[in-house]
């Protein structure tokens, strides 16, 4: 009778448990999603200063169109990020382009910097590319979605930076580049959380 007895409360037990667990996954799902989308906004508003400490040349300036300086983007070696817009993106194919996007990024900046002559401001932006793909990649872990053990698509980058000039323009273009990229990355964090919140 006690076994009985016990076997029923430890089944009412699992299955409140499951009950509670499954509301609070997606609880925490969504909190990661919008420390995410924090995490963007704040990129976007420190870019603007890196661009105008790191940038000097004539020309070079942030709302400048990039256009006119694609076909140095091929010459310097920077590639295109992962493409984000698209309503038919899966969950798990929009944190994983993401993710890809902002370690080019990350590796990015780290070349760039090495490459300025004055890099201070760039340090909070990369370390502002790094919290976010970290929170990214925990977005991916509370999702349940599988994780390679190298999301890196860009291998062998390398920098072709012979001169100030180029240095200066591959920063600019990277710079704008990073910022297209996270707004892209925004709306699609903003989109997954709307889905969360109204999964059909």
């Amino acid at each position: 009778m006690y076994l009985t007895l016990f076997s029923a409360v430890l089944v009412a037990h699992c299955c409140l448990t499951l009950v509670y667990n499954a509301p609070l996954r997606g609880h925490e799902l969504t909190r990661a999603v919008e420390n995410a989308m924090s995490l963007a906004k704040k990129i976007l508003s420190d870019i603007r200063g890196a661009h105008d400490a790191c940038v000097t040349s004539a020309g070079l300036t942030l709302s400048s169109e990039a256009k006119s300086l694609e076909y140095l983007l091929s010459d310097i070696g920077i590639p295109a990020p992962p493409v984000l817009k698209s309503e038919e993106l899966t969950m798990e194919t929009s944190l994983s382009r993401i993710v890809n996007g902002l370690e080019l990024h990350r590796r990015l900046l780290e070349e760039v910097g090495v490459a300025l002559s004055s890099s201070e401001e760039l340090k909070p932006l990369l370390a502002g590319v790094r919290d976010l793909r970290d929170q990214v990649e925990e977005v991916q872990r509370l999702a349940q979605i599988p994780s390679p053990e190298s999301q890196d698509g860009f291998p062998g980058l390398a920098l072709q930076l012979r001169s100030d000039y180029q240095v200066q323009v591959a920063a600019h273009l990277t710079l704008q580049q990073l910022r297209s990229f996270t707004q892209d990355v925004f709306r699609t964090l903003r989109h997954i959380s709307a889905s969360i919140a109204d999964p059909q």
